[in-house]
């Protein structure tokens, strides 16, 4: 039985201020993207080639069509890597970390809560990602005791294909029906642990009663701190306790969706020195403000003034087949001969002028400087001015890329950048997805 080895939380830096600082997804980011920022820093971090990826999220980009292959793309995973999404429900998170904990694989949970303006959704959810790996026994940061799971069918909450925003029914409804099964499922838990109680204990929950009853139930108790984050949303919370829990110390996980799980685990010596890189609390601390009536116009619900330009084209999928490793795993080419680094990639040298003497190179994860950048005030964007820089990047390579979530001010000439996978646009119905910069 594979353990918990690594993960890594993202939470997008958008803040609706009057909401509470609520934690928004941008423009162009979506479950897809926010899984891949979560998955390529925890692979970053712990450098390993899953035989499986699995997908949870209740607001996936794509129907019919398997998300996590975008996912498995973007981080180059070899061909032999089974991929596949959960999706659905809040409960697709534990479906996607029981499959990758049996067979020692890659949980990748991420989501975008949407909700009516005005409503609780909106109000009390958050959009984020959460990537978990297992592997070792070994090699563990914790390792988990006890499992146990309640299902129970109860229409608390629910949303047909296609509706942007769900419905539910009155909180003390599902409270009743959820406070008996967390009960039992806590006490089940820890006593298959061994424990009379854990040190940290986290619960989650769709129904705002449960997450307001927590703490009466479980004195100390923590959530999500994005509010509640869909598939997401235990794999959050517990992040945020492995970023603060000492070794030794145990933590219960507990879910109330469709059904009640519990999870109790224990942390291990190797927690402290395999944390993720950036905190939760320090994700949710470096936010950027976003005004309502913009963040409504980005979620569909107000419709702004269009550009007067011409709709971008539907992406095709024949040049886009050919080109997956640039697209998505934004792979150039380096000559064999002299060692210039092409983007994209290319068959003849620009440098020596050699012909097809090229290798593979994938600079997703290679930091870059701005050689020169500019805002352009008229372009069409969601969230004006558009801005782009040419970015030089380490070990060679130059290219021209969009930046995200940054401001004019924010930028200047020698400033250091990363890469983000991100939604271009959209045009038919298709998704054209590719890097942008990131300060």
């Amino acid at each position: 039985m594979s353990a918990l080895v690594g993960y890594a939380a993202y939470l997008p830096r958008h803040r609706l201020s009057d909401m509470g600082k609520r934690v928004v997804a941008s423009f162009d980011e979506d479950s897809t993207t926010m899984g891949v920022e979560a998955a390529a820093a925890l692979l970053r971090a712990h450098p390993a080639q899953p035989g499986s990826l699995y997908f949870a999220t209740t607001s996936p980009a794509y129907f019919d069509k398997t998300n996590a292959s975008a996912i498995h793309a973007a981080l180059a995973l070899p061909p032999t890597t089974f991929a596949a999404d959960l999706a659905g429900s809040a409960r697709s998170g534990l479906a996607a970390w029981r499959a990758a904990k049996a067979a020692g694989g890659l949980a990748v949970l991420a989501d975008v809560r949407t909700g009516r303006p005005g409503s609780g959704d909106e109000r009390g959810g958050g959009d984020g990602a959460v990537a978990l790996l297992f592997g070792d026994p070994g090699d563990a940061i914790a390792e988990v005791l006890a499992e146990h799971s309640l299902s129970a069918e109860l229409l608390d909450r629910w949303r047909k294909p296609g509706d942007p925003a769900g419905g539910q029914w009155e909180e003390r409804f599902g409270l009743e029906v959820y406070l008996p099964l967390l009960k039992q499922s806590a006490a089940d838990a820890l006593a298959e642990a061994g424990l009379a109680a854990a040190d940290h204990v986290v619960v989650v929950s769709p129904n705002s009663g449960v997450r307001k009853q927590a703490a009466r139930l479980f004195p100390g108790a923590t959530s999500s701190p994005v509010g509640h984050a869909g598939a997401a949303d235990f794999a959050l919370g517990l992040a945020d306790v492995l970023d603060r829990a000492d070794a030794g110390e145990t933590v219960l996980v507990l879910s109330a969706a469709d059904g009640c799980d519990a999870i109790v685990l224990r942390a291990t010596e190797r927690l402290p020195r395999a944390r993720q890189a950036r905190p939760v609390a320090e994700q949710l601390a470096d936010g950027l403000d976003v005004p309502y009536l913009t963040y409504l116009a980005w979620r569909g619900w107000l419709e702004r003034e269009p550009p007067r330009r011409p709709e971008p084209d539907l992406p095709a999928a024949p040049p886009s087949a050919r080109s997956a490793g640039w697209k998505f795993a934004f792979t150039g080419s380096a000559c064999g001969r002299c060692g210039f680094v092409h983007l994209p990639p290319q068959r003849v040298c620009k440098k020596c002028g050699s012909v097809d003497e090229m290798s593979p190179r994938s600079l997703a994860s290679t930091p870059g400087t701005v050689a020169t950048y500019t805002v352009d005030r008229l372009a069409f964007s969601p969230s004006p001015p558009l801005i782009e820089a040419v970015v030089d990047f380490d070990g060679g390579g130059r290219y021209t890329l969009e930046v995200a979530d940054a401001l004019p001010d924010d930028l200047k000439v020698g400033a250091r950048v990363g890469l983000s996978f991100r939604r271009l646009f959209t045009a038919g119905g298709v998704h054209n997805y590719f890097w942008k910069a990131r300060l």
